[in-house]
């Protein structure tokens, strides 16, 4: 028989089970939900080839593209801890199915804008939507999978939002140039809609809804005894999280700032490159921290250890951003190889999840997701507005067809920083204490 569910859809009743879920159902019920976060990485990156358009169409400078790109991690930023707590508190079904509708709404909005001010409410409301994704994700996570897997599911969500980068590359870049950004968005914004039924109609908070056992610890299980309010004081409170905050925000900003706004462009304009040519550098650096979440993930799953594989993630990527500055002249074989050593070290972020829902307790999984995740997006808003600042500061007044071109030695200046933020990772991944991928709150009973 059917149960009705109090926000609208049916539940199916199975008797109690002690059998776990079925792998391809886990990976099914997750991976729908993973999917938003494949749109919303599409569209953290989209604007990178789309640079020209947009000065043109709202005849802005890079300053205020960089703030209508970066509006979207303000936003994404802002709405992580709130993201963490319905999470927690509502469920990451129903959560995730309105945020994608909401999502759909934000693309449309921003397609169809007619001023910059439109343009940059729609994107703010599309990065508020999809801040969920992620959190819901290890959410869900935590109860379709086992524990000793969380790094490794973690990780191909990952991968499954890098994707949504990758088609934000070249494929996005030849549909601009054939259809038009506008109408590229518009068809982004109808697939969404359509993601968001699926979610709906098939996405399940925990096992026992469809008759199996629950992989989710008791305590996540009865979270309902802690309130909104305990759960992020608990989280705040642990030294650790702190650590795991600035430590991800650190290393994932060079990356979003660089592969999805201003590498495009620098590509462009330094090394001459056409913008299709210059999107396939930026895709080799996504597709690199595709790869290094899961993989990574699963080493430190593998080792039963976080902060040896973070730590060592963390020092290649902050080497390959002091290369990548002290080494212009690179050749394209080169410079690919370095971009995918950056972004595959920068999947090395995906364990410090792991590592932060394992030092805090199991009832606030969705909340700790929420304030570590809103580091990774709220730094690079920052870098990309900083970076459009500094560029701005150091352009020589030249202008092709109405968008402002900058030198080398403006990209360097701005470029500087991405190499600072990523050493700075390494500081506060070093001051972390290992878990032995266990939860704390067992061992502290």
């Amino acid at each position: 028989m059917t149960l009705p569910d109090p926000h609208g859809a049916a539940l199916t009743s199975q008797p109690p089970s002690n059998r776990l879920p079925p792998i391809p159902l886990a990976w099914l019920t997750w991976g729908l939900l993973a999917s938003l976060y494949f749109v919303g990485f599409f569209q953290r990156v989209a604007p990178a080839v789309m640079v020209d358009e947009l000065m043109r169409d709202f005849a802005i400078a890079a300053t205020m593209l960089g703030n209508l790109s970066a509006v979207y991690f303000y936003t994404y930023a802002a709405m992580q801890i709130p993201s963490g707590l319905l999470a927690d508190a509502v469920g990451p079904r129903r959560v995730g199915a309105l945020a994608a509708v909401a999502a759909a709404a934000g693309i449309a909005l921003f397609a169809l804008a007619d001023s910059l001010w439109t343009a940059t409410l729609g994107r703010g409301l599309v990065g508020a939507s999809v801040a969920v994704a992620f959190v819901a994700c290890m959410k869900l996570a935590g109860h379709w999978f086992p524990a000793n897997r969380f790094a490794t599911v973690t990780g191909i969500s990952l991968l499954i939002g890098n994707l949504g980068g990758v088609l934000a590359g070249v494929p996005l870049s030849e549909a601009v140039s054939g259809f038009g950004w506008r109408a590229a968005m518009l068809a982004s914004a109808a697939a969404t809609l359509v993601l968001a039924l699926f979610v709906w109609l098939w996405v399940r908070d925990d096992p026992t809804e469809r008759g199996y056992a629950s992989h989710a610890h008791p305590e996540a299980l009865n979270n309902g005894t802690m309130s909104a309010a305990r759960a992020l004081m608990r989280v705040v409170s642990e030294r650790d999280t702190w650590l795991l905050f600035f430590a991800g925000g650190l290393i994932a900003a060079p990356v979003l700032t660089f592969a999805g706004l201003w590498g495009v462009p620098y590509l462009v304009q330094v090394h001459g490159l056409e913008r299709s040519h210059a999107a396939v550098f930026t895709t080799v650096m996504l597709l690199g921290f595709a790869v290094g979440g899961p993989l990574l993930g699963a080493l430190s799953d593998r080792m039963g250890r976080r902060k040896p594989p973070y730590l060592g993630a963390a020092l290649a990527h902050a080497l390959g951003w002091m290369i990548f500055l002290l080494a212009p002249d690179l050749s394209s074989t080169a410079l690919y190889l370095l971009f995918a050593v950056i972004g595959f070290s920068a999947g090395g972020l995906i364990i410090g999840f792991a590592f932060s829902r394992e030092v805090n307790h199991p009832g606030a999984a969705g909340t700790v997701g929420g304030v570590v995740n809103m580091a990774v997006l709220g730094f690079a808003a920052i870098q990309q507005s900083a970076m459009g600042w500094i560029l701005d500061r150091n352009w020589r007044g030249t202008v092709i067809d109405g968008a402002r071109v900058y030198d080398a030695a403006a990209y360097h200046a701005a470029f500087l920083w991405l190499a600072i933020s990523a050493a700075g990772a390494v500081v506060f991944v070093a001051l972390t204490r290992e878990t032995r991928c266990r939860l704390r709150f067992d061992s502290d009973g």
